[in-house]
């Protein structure tokens, strides 16, 4: 197996603000042990990047260097990896970046520190079962699963559509819901489409794309057009929702910071009983006029100490797409946080 650039496991000394520690893997087996590492120890330096450590590696032998609750952290990573890795389960960068997600830091520090961590609410589907990562995820489906109405609210790649829908349809397979509503703002994202052939369902498809591919992968393609086709599974503009009371069902309006605050007070009295209503957006991404203002930013100034509706909040850490995304994110956020008046009313 290929060393480290610094093979010599003690040559490194931890600085006062940081500590050192040791780790071995059992059992030794050297393939294994490379799948960990991967190609040019290519693994091993991205979990230094992201958890902000040096890892030095001699057969199964690893010393792990940095601050204490990040050098858990990899500790951990590591040996929960390389028990997978044994039971045949591989790795790639997109795997671990996914597991570097889910064991985020705030999370460690909590089992650091000896706080109880609640059991993970694995969401199963006709095809898969679903492990939401990350707290703000877990904290998110078990606000799903308690209220009547959720919001997620944060960054693109977080996981809050996909997992709004995972949740709808294990609440239709275990007859919980009658029907699945699919609800979007016909807003297009600064472009002007003009006119779109076909029927309602047909105009409406490209903005719920989406929340289609979900579905297909979780109940498959034949079954998601046979639910559509008996209207167990609608679509439904927002425009379209005024004057309807949805009773027994799972409604999911995605998008909502491209809602007014009118059309956001109309969906949200919608609900009926037996329903459930989970609302996602990004208050960074509003495709509305100038001057209009997101009905879902409005929403969660005046609603958040509304008993029984669930507020879950994500950040850039929460991103669990191509880590370029979190990166690109980030950007954006440093310069709107820099950026002067004048500089963010430009077109």
């Amino acid at each position: 197996m290929p060393l480290r650039p610094k093979s010599d496991l003690n040559s490194e000394s931890p600085t006062p603000s940081s500590t050192q520690t040791s780790l071995s893997l059992e059992p030794n087996d050297a393939r294994h042990l490379a799948t960990l590492c991967g190609q040019l120890d290519t693994h091993l330096r991205q979990i230094e990047a992201r958890l902000g450590i040096t890892i030095n590696a001699r057969g199964n032998q690893f010393l792990l260097t940095g601050p204490t609750v990040n050098v858990v952290a990899g500790r951990e990573l590591l040996t929960h990896l390389y028990a997978e890795i044994c039971q045949g389960v591989g790795l790639s960068p997109e795997s671990l970046h996914l597991q570097l997600s889910q064991v985020g830091q705030e999370h460690l520090a909590d089992t650091a520190g000896g706080t109880p961590v609640e059991a993970i609410q694995v969401i199963r589907t006709k095809r898969a079962s679903v492990k939401p990562r990350g707290k703000n995820q877990q904290s998110y489906v078990r606000a799903i699963k308690q209220f009547d109405i959720s919001f997620g609210i944060g960054p693109a790649g977080t996981g809050k559509t996909f997992l709004a829908v995972a949740c709808a349809v294990e609440a239709l397979l275990e007859e919980r819901v009658r029907r699945i509503l699919l609800v979007r703002p016909a807003v297009e994202a600064g472009e002007k489409l003009g006119f779109l052939p076909g029927d309602l369902s047909q105009k409406i498809d490209p903005y719920l794309r989406p929340l289609y591919d979900g579905l297909y992968e979780m109940l498959g393609f034949d079954t998601v057009n046979k639910f559509i086709e008996r209207d167990i599974i609608e679509i439904a503009p927002l425009a379209f929702m005024r004057g309807r009371t949805l009773n027994n069902a799972f409604i999911i309006l995605d998008e909502a910071q491209n809602t007014t605050r009118e059309q956001m007070k109309m969906f949200l009295t919608r609900i009926g009983f037996g329903s459930t209503a989970v609302i996602t957006g990004d208050a960074t991404q509003i495709d509305l006029p100038r001057g209009t203002q997101s009905g879902l930013t409005h929403a969660s100034n005046i609603l958040t100490d509304v008993e029984g509706l669930g507020f879950t909040w994500f950040g850039n850490k929460d991103v669990v797409r191509h880590p370029m995304v979190q990166r690109i994110v980030e950007a954006y956020d440093a310069y709107e946080d820099k950026a002067t008046p004048l500089d963010k009313s430009r077109p």
